[in-house]
């Protein structure tokens, strides 16, 4: 495999012959870790899906969201709601500096 330095060796190094060798083997020990491990990288693609080897370098997409349906309505245009959520709308906000309130916008659930 490779010699083997005994310990009364080392012992015997000077400063800078111990510092060469701890270079040496920083070194190998680099190398070798990254031979390992794009190993490792071949073998875990050899187990990912063909699918997810395709998109891997997407971004993961956002989880579905349910809809969320509208609470409220502009009795002026109908076609403008608002689901209660975020920041109010500028009719509803006049709305309400007029006097009014909210539940007087509110949709009525159909009847059944």
């Amino acid at each position: 495999m490779g010699t083997f330095m005994k310990e009364a060796d080392i012992g015997n190094m000077t400063v800078d012959d111990l510092w060469a060798l701890r270079e040496k083997l920083s070194d190998k020990l680099e190398a070798r870790i990254l031979a390992e491990q794009e190993v490792l990288e071949h073998r875990l693609d050899a187990l990912r899906n063909p699918s997810e080897r395709k998109h891997q370098a997407r971004k993961p997409e956002r989880r579905p969201y349910p809809t969320v349906f509208p609470k409220f309505f502009n009795p002026e245009d109908p076609t403008q709601t608002w689901a209660g959520r975020g920041k109010q709308p500028r009719w509803l906000a006049s709305q309400l500096r007029a006097g009014r309130r909210v539940d007087d916008f509110r949709i009525q659930p159909a009847a059944q």
